[in-house]
């Protein structure tokens, strides 16, 4: 029997005096794609940087393959592929040099050479030499993916990862979801475009007053009941 690859409990954070997380559980499985509904200001982002280790909870507890974030989280980053709603790259520095400096921060073997094929994969492999400075915000996300897969982390969170990109980019991201659940890997992201949300995801939560509204499978939604309580949720 698998354990999940992410657990939540009672997960809580506070902003001062104000609640943001208000208890939230959630545990997403191997091999499961999760999207992640909510309003904007609903702690959607927060949850995910609280996931990634870069923000620390006030409350509850997280395990990332079975690793608690707050005491192993060296450890438990390693399992994590993390992208953030902007993509945070060295401008400076090559498309290549920038998955080449991730690499060594994460051990990669032969990190060359898995850099050539994350860039394949994201469709940038001509653009290796170029800075990243020189990339379209399209293709900056696409780097951001690329990197994010470059370790080969069990559990990708991905935090808007369609913002700016073309058709192909979008065609191109589904399918490494897909494929990243079909290796056994997991994945949590969120999006502001439905579609998107029950075109990729295996299961869908809706996160709204700090707590989970509801999980369920997507295949058991009906479209049009998901889209109102989403529409609630935003007003």
């Amino acid at each position: 029997m698998s354990h999940p690859y992410l657990e939540i409990s009672k997960l809580k954070k506070n902003y001062g005096l104000k609640p943001v997380l208000r208890g939230v559980n959630l545990a997403v499985e191997p091999g499961q794609r999760v999207a992640l509904l909510g309003a904007n200001g609903a702690g959607k982002t927060t949850l995910l940087r609280i996931l990634a280790g870069l923000a620390e909870p006030d409350g509850g507890r997280v395990h990332i393959c079975g690793l608690d974030i707050m005491h192993e989280a060296q450890q438990a980053r390693r399992a994590i592929g993390f992208v953030a709603h902007q993509p945070y790259l060295y401008d400076d520095l090559t498309v290549m040099e920038n998955l080449l400096f991730f690499g060594r921060m994460y051990s990669v073997k032969r990190p060359r050479e898995r850099a050539h094929i994350v860039l394949e994969q994201v469709g940038l492999l001509k653009r290796a030499d170029d800075r990243a400075s020189a990339l379209s915000r399209g293709q900056a996300q696409r780097l951001a993916i690329a990197r994010a897969l470059l370790h080969t982390p069990r559990l990708l969170l991905l935090d808007e990862p369609d913002t700016g990109l073309d058709e192909e980019g979008i065609a191109l991201l589904e399918a490494l979801l897909r494929e990243h659940a079909q290796d056994g890997g997991a994945v949590l992201f969120t999006t502001h475009q439905f579609e998107h949300a029950m075109q990729w995801s295996d299961y869908t939560g809706l996160l709204s007053g700090g707590r989970m509204a509801y999980f369920r499978e997507t295949r058991a939604l009906e479209a049009g009941s998901v889209r109102q309580a989403y529409q609630e949720a935003l007003r």
